[in-house]
Order: structure tokens, then sequence, then C-alpha cells
């Protein structure tokens, strides 16, 4: 994305003002809810800076992963767990607020030396060939085993959720029984409700 100079700067301020501001709003708001939405500001603001950056690709993945899979799934778990009662504080609560400052600003420390002490070059050239091309081609030539075993992970974790999920009990106590249990097995739904269930129509 060509844009203007002064385009350029004023857009970065924006993005980087609305990025702090959403994090300091995900640490130091009590509602969760709100922390949540305010996370996918931030995830927001960062695919702009991929915007700012020519990577579309990376911008777009980072829109369709974090904000619109990781950030659903987190507001998702916070809306099923449905907490009423407020956080009980502790007493030495202002230990960890303490700590937590302590190791924030020494990050943030670290981190200003560190930009500031890099020499950045302003390089204007603008990439050869689609990007989205050639991460094609890197993932189905030079990474394509590592690519290949993560969809293979996923496709187990996604297949172990479904049959837990399938699960209605856990038995408290094993069924005694003379031969050596080797598999750890689950029980199967209860056919009564399924035999009630038809029943009813």
């Amino acid at each position: 994305m060509n844009l203007a100079e002064g385009v350029q700067v004023v857009s970065f301020g924006v993005l980087a003002v609305m990025m702090i501001g959403s994090a300091l709003g995900v640490v130091l708001f009590s509602n969760v809810v709100h922390s949540a939405f305010l996370l996918a500001g931030v995830f927001a603001s960062i695919s702009g800076m991929y915007l700012l950056l020519n990577a579309d690709f990376v911008a777009a993945a980072q829109l369709l992963i974090y904000v619109g899979a990781v950030n659903v799934l987190i507001l998702f778990a916070i809306m099923l767990v449905n907490k009423r009662q407020d956080f009980s504080p502790f007493p030495t609560a202002w230990v960890r607020k303490a700590l937590t400052a302590v190791v924030s600003l020494g990050l943030f420390a670290l981190l200003s030396t560190m930009v500031l002490a890099t020499p950045w070059s302003r390089s204007t050239a603008i990439p050869v060939g689609d990007p989205i091309v050639v991460i094609g081609q890197h993932f189905f030539s030079d990474f394509l085993l590592p690519f290949e075993v993560a969809s293979v992970l996923l496709l187990m974790a996604m297949v172990g959720a479904i049959i837990l999920a399938r699960r209605e009990y856990l038995p408290e106590q094993a069924a005694p029984s003379d031969l050596p249990q080797t598999v750890l097995t689950l029980p199967e739904r209860p056919r009564e409700l399924i035999s009630a269930g038809s029943d009813n129509e």
C-alpha cells in the first residue's frame, strides 16, 4: 500500500494510540468481557500496522486468526463460564501489582533501549512479486512437512474434543474385573436417554 509520507505518519500515530490505549484497557479494566473486546482492538491495530508495512497477507491472517478465531474463542469461554460473583481481593494483592509494575517497566526500558540503539534503515523499495504467491510456494516446498504436521495435530485435537464432548459422565469407580485393564475406556452415552427421547415423539 503506497501512501504519502504524511498519511503514513498520521496512520501510524492513530494505530499506535489505539493499540496502546486498548492494551492498557485490557490490563486495567476489571470487567473481563470489556478486556476481551479491547483485546480485539489491539489485534486490529496490529493488522493495520502490517498494512502500513505492505504485508497484506499477514494483516489478513491477523484479522482472520486472532480477531476472528482466538478472540471469539476467548469471548465464548468467558460467557460459558458465566462467573457471577466478584473476585475477592487478597490482602497481599499489592505485592503482585508492584512486582508486575516493576517487570513491565523493566521490559519497557529494555525494548525502548533496543529501539533507540537499532540503526533503522528507511527503505521504500516495493517487494518484487506477489507475497501471497511467495508464501504459498514456501508452504508447499520448503515448509511442507511442518505445515502438514501442524494440520494433523489440529485434526487430532478436533477429533479428541469431539470424542470427549460425546461422553456425558465419567465413572467414579472402575467396574471390578478379573482381566487387567490396559486401555482407559469411557462409557458410551446411556441408552435410556435415547429411548426416552424416541418415546416422547
